[in-house]
């Protein structure tokens, strides 16, 4: 495992609260420079003070993961700045919108399948279309945070629960491309694409999003928790891989439910 982060530059969706914020804070930690993207921009603004006044380094970017041209400018506007270095994306952004098949409201529906399946798709193939030039010897980082309702059926959650398996599924197909694609090197030589997926499906986690189902807080795991998964994979050799990770609160038996 690789000890730290240093010189490189992370863009976090849905970075303003959260999972995300809690990414963003660990990333930095481990010495990347982070890029907190999100539509919230008060929460994006407090989430950069909370890295900066812990150490670390950071800039606000807005960014609307629905939006192609929102996506096309944060990350050309990333690898203008940074170069090279911006090397690691992490799909956080998401959002969850109750509705049973009677009354389930179209527009919410399809701004959920947007946020959470479409738009961290198309957000991959714009970095990874970049990141394909790196030098020889550098692997970029893409981390797509699923959820356990992808492989789990619940009431009133089709929007979520459909979004979420339809983007793990996509996930595998991309790891899988990934790892047959070549690139060509100017001497005419093959070698393997330079960026690894790598996915976390975590079970519920204590985060605002999750408000609206009334869960108690010690069923759920802290957002940290998780972040520190994320920065784990990002952290791991380049020659390792972890196509999928399942991350779930452990109760002790006696512990009240």
């Amino acid at each position: 495992m690789q000890e730290s982060l240093k010189g490189r530059v992370a863009l976090v969706t849905g970075a303003a609260s959260g999972l995300g914020r809690a990414t963003a804070v660990a990333l930095a930690e481990a010495g990347a420079h982070v890029a907190i993207a999100d539509i919230d921009a008060t929460g994006s603004e407090e989430t950069g003070r909370l890295v900066t006044d812990a150490g670390g380094s950071a800039e606000v970017v807005a960014l609307d993961v629905t939006d192609d041209e929102s996506r096309r400018t944060v990350v050309g506007g990333l690898f203008d700045a940074h170069g090279d270095s911006f090397d690691i994306l992490v799909n956080v952004a998401g959002i969850d919108r109750p509705g049973y098949i009677t009354d389930i409201d179209l527009a919410d529906y399809r701004r959920v399948q947007a946020v959470n399946f479409e738009g961290p798709v198309f957000l991959t193939s714009e970095f990874t279309k970049r990141v394909q030039h790196l030098p020889e010897g550098r692997t970029a980082d893409v981390v797509h945070i699923v959820s356990l309702s992808a492989i789990t059926s619940g009431s009133g959650a089709i929007a979520y629960n459909g979004s979420k398996a339809g983007f793990l599924n996509a996930t595998r197909c991309i790891q899988r491309e990934l790892r047959e694609k070549a690139v060509t090197q100017p001497d005419g030589t093959e070698r393997p694409f330079p960026c690894r997926v790598q996915s976390v499906i975590p079970a519920a986690m204590d985060t605002p999003m999750m408000e609206q189902w009334g869960i108690p807080s010690h069923l759920m795991m802290p957002p940290s928790a998780v972040a520190e998964m994320v920065r784990t994979l990002v952290l791991l050799h380049p020659s390792a891989f972890v196509p999928e990770m399942q991350i779930v609160p452990r109760l002790e038996p006696n512990f009240p439910r």
